[in-house]
């Protein structure tokens, strides 16, 4: 059986279906990633330092400079969905349950619909005021170079996981990974913890569990997942599901 057929026969076979999604699920949607040969690490210097905690609370006004250009953020509310994340949202129209765990920032799992999102990275669509607790949409923050609390005047803190920071939702989505029929790790490194963790945590705590990755290149996980398929997700999901509708 080749690895399209696979993945569809495990699909078909799953109720509970847990994805993990990185930075490569929301390339084709124009989106730069972090590790690749034209990504944000490639096109800008020390990016741990500069979206850090420490540098946000450190110089907050050069912090927003730089967290703006790095992440198009005049652009971002005009992204859409791709192919992608139309087709996790596809699996729930087809009465799978669906929990996506992703560390992507952009909100696009939530545009195309899907129902379950854990953004263990939190999202750039708000940032909030750390002094006040108020918090303000995608068009407030871009409405001036350094977005700051109407009510206060404090400067805004995106609501997104800087490094060194905490992330949240880590140990929900442990859980709902462990308790999936199939995971699906799409577009991502598995480089930065604690999340790469979780094909580990689910080996060890739900064998039965069928793991499956999708990347452009091999990771040092590979060895984690029981059918690995190195293309684009666009493609791949095109091809298992026109599988799944022809049966």
């Amino acid at each position: 059986m080749n690895p399209i057929e696979q993945f569809g026969q495990w699909i078909r076979e799953a109720n509970t279906i847990a994805v993990l999604t990185g930075a490569g699920m929301s390339t084709e949607s124009g989106i730069p990633d972090f590790r690749s040969e034209n990504g944000i690490y490639a096109q800008e210097e020390r990016v741990e330092y500069y979206l850090s905690e420490h540098y946000y609370q450190k110089n907050p006004v050069d912090f927003w400079r730089r967290f703006k250009r790095m992440f198009s953020l005049k652009l971002m509310g005009d992204f859409a969905p791709n192919a992608g994340h139309r087709f996790l949202r596809w699996l729930e129209d087809i009465g799978k349950t669906v929990v996506i765990l992703t560390q992507n920032i952009d909100g696009l799992h939530t545009k195309a619909g899907n129902t379950n999102v854990i953004e263990l990275h939190g999202t750039l669509q708000t940032a909030t005021c750390p002094s006040c607790g108020k918090t303000y949409d995608l068009a407030f923050v871009n409405r001036t170079d350094v977005p700051c609390c109407g009510e206060c005047g404090t400067i805004l803190k995106p609501d997104v996981v800087l490094f060194g920071g905490l992330v949240p939702h880590i140990e929900e989505a442990f859980a709902r990974a462990a308790e999936s029929d199939l995971l699906l790790a799409m577009g991502t490194s598995l480089e930065v913890a604690p999340v790469n963790q979780i094909p580990f945590y689910v080996a060890a705590e739900s064998p039965a569990t069928r793991k499956v990755l999708i990347n452009k290149t091999a990771t040092r996980m590979d060895g984690m997942f029981d059918l690995i398929i190195y293309g684009g997700i666009g493609e791949t999901v095109a091809a298992v599901r026109e599988r799944l509708e022809q049966k």
